[in-house]
């Protein structure tokens, strides 16, 4: 737990940290199930935690965020485990997927890259080995390049390596056979010949670090040897977990780990050939906090890393990229001078660019019902900042820009809650105008002026005096906003 100050400008002062271990994961990744002990520990700690609270004058559940990452997602019983620490505590659980945890950890560590010359110009692969999977983020000059989440955890190799019963050297060969499965995949992430460099993240790796590290300050990046960090790994290796404890200072829990994790940091920095690597402090709770600060809203250059996250996944499937960006800046001025009608936020916004980018993405599978094939492609895809929720949010709304309405037997939209439902009517209904205002696929409508008159939206084209073509394109694609917002839309050209 972290306990911090938020001011007026939005900086954030840590006035106190706590750690509890919870052997959560390994149970969770072998039985797929949370024992009973543990979540009676889990609500034990958690009430304790609430006392330190109240002693700070935190009493409204309002002001404290609690999630939870792969152990508890991956669950079967997550939802009685949830259920348990409410009615004891009234503290909501959320389990955050991947791409929140992504988000969380740029959010985190951007301050730090930005403050090192090095870092802030060039290129870096931020990495992360957990319990139950390795997190990367490919940055350049503050960019988020890539971001991929890889099944390679700490614990999960533990698991393996018991199940083989293997001696000491067996265990590590086959430790090192599952980190050398990602290499391909990382050499993927990391293409071209720019120097790379490497800044890894996480408690096995800032342990690590306080033991070769001399003098390392809170909030500054830490630089350590590979080779030193190569040596050290050798020497936890040959130790069992209470030896870890005795000599490094170690809890149990981190004594399990440390070997794994420290392994993965240093085959992969030997495999990109750094001599040395750069470690940060930050972790979870500071990338909440700067999260809970801005109060979960979307900053526009978060807004931007997953713009460029999406143009990316679109030129990988060779789409019309003008047309894809002419539609989605029509799209987002739509909804901006709709705002009154939609009542949706910027989130929503991001989430209908998004979906106007990638609308036509399906073409690279079949012309024929590519818009189905548009909502396969996204919700089976990766973008940087979106969840898997958001991801099938922006498919639906990709996918809805032409012919059919949402239609009960469409399972994917009826998985859906009502709110949610509602909100990806508003958003198709949006690109489905935008779509038709840019029919001739020549960008050469810019701008829109939107106004409701008369129970109707009417739109006025500025600077363009012939629109025959799109009103055509608009009669056949606003039926579906006449259905959502109860509006017909009558298009008109705008003076000279």
């Amino acid at each position: 737990m972290a306990v911090a100050e938020i001011h007026d400008n939005g900086g954030v002062r840590t006035l106190d940290q706590l750690v509890q271990p919870v052997e959560f994961g390994r149970e969770a990744f072998e039985t797929r199930r949370l024992s009973r002990k543990s979540i009676e520990r889990v609500v034990a700690v958690l009430s304790q935690y609430q006392g330190v609270l109240r002693e700070y004058g935190i009493d409204q559940t309002a002001n404290v965020r609690v999630v939870a990452t792969s152990a508890v997602r991956e669950a079967s019983n997550r939802l009685a485990f949830a259920d348990r620490i409410y009615t004891v505590t009234g503290l909501h659980v959320q389990p955050i997927d991947e791409a929140e945890v992504n988000r969380i950890t740029y959010m985190g560590i951007t301050p730090q890259l930005l403050a090192n010359a090095e870092l802030a110009n060039g290129k870096a692969m931020v990495l992360e080995v957990g319990g139950g999977s390795t997190e990367v983020l490919i940055v350049r000059s503050g960019n988020v390049l890539a971001s991929h989440s890889f099944r390679l955890g700490s614990l999960r190799m533990l698991q393996s390596v018991d199940l083989a019963r293997a001696g000491v050297d067996r265990q590590r060969a086959l430790l090192e056979n599952h980190i050398n499965r990602t290499f391909t995949q990382l050499g993927e992430m990391v293409r071209g010949s720019a120097k790379m460099n490497l800044v890894a993240v996480g408690g096995d790796i800032r342990l690590a670090t306080r033991l070769l590290a001399n003098n390392w300050q809170n909030g500054h990046l830490a630089v350590i040897k590979t080779d030193a960090l190569c040596k050290l790994t050798d020497t936890v290796l040959q130790l069992a977990d209470d030896e870890i404890v005795k000599r490094f200072g170690a809890t149990f829990v981190e004594a399990q780990t440390l070997g794994p994790a420290l392994l993965a940091y240093s085959m992969i920095a030997k495999q990109f050939s750094l001599e040395q690597l750069f470690v940060s402090d930050t972790n979870l709770r500071d990338g909440l906090l700067k999260d809970i600060a801005v109060g979960g809203s979307w900053t526009a250059e978060f807004r931007n890393q997953i713009v460029r996250s999406a143009l990316s996944l679109g030129r990988r499937f060779h789409f019309d990229e003008m047309h894809a960006r002419s539609v989605a800046e029509l799209s987002r001025k739509l909804f901006d001078q709709l705002r009154s009608e939609h009542h949706l936020d910027n989130r929503h916004e991001v989430i209908l660019y998004v979906a106007a980018l990638l609308h036509e993405i399906g073409m690279h599978i079949n012309v024929r019902s590519h818009h189905k094939h548009s909502l396969y492609i996204i919700k089976n895809s990766e973008l940087f900042g979106l969840s898997r929720s958001e991801l099938l949010q922006v498919g639906l709304v990709a996918r809805y820009y032409r012919r059919a309405t949402p239609q009960p037997t469409h399972t994917e939209y009826m998985s859906l809650d009502r709110e949610t439902r509602v909100m990806v009517g508003k958003l198709a209904a949006i690109l489905r105008m935008a779509t038709a205002l840019d029919d001739t696929r020549t960008s050469r409508i810019r701008e829109v002026d939107c106004s409701v008159d008369s129970k109707r939206l009417l739109i006025k084209i500025p600077g363009v005096q012939d629109v025959s073509l799109e009103q055509i394109a608009m009669k056949l694609q606003s039926n579906l906003f006449r259905d959502v917002y109860g509006l017909p839309v009558v298009l008109r050209a705008g003076e000279a």
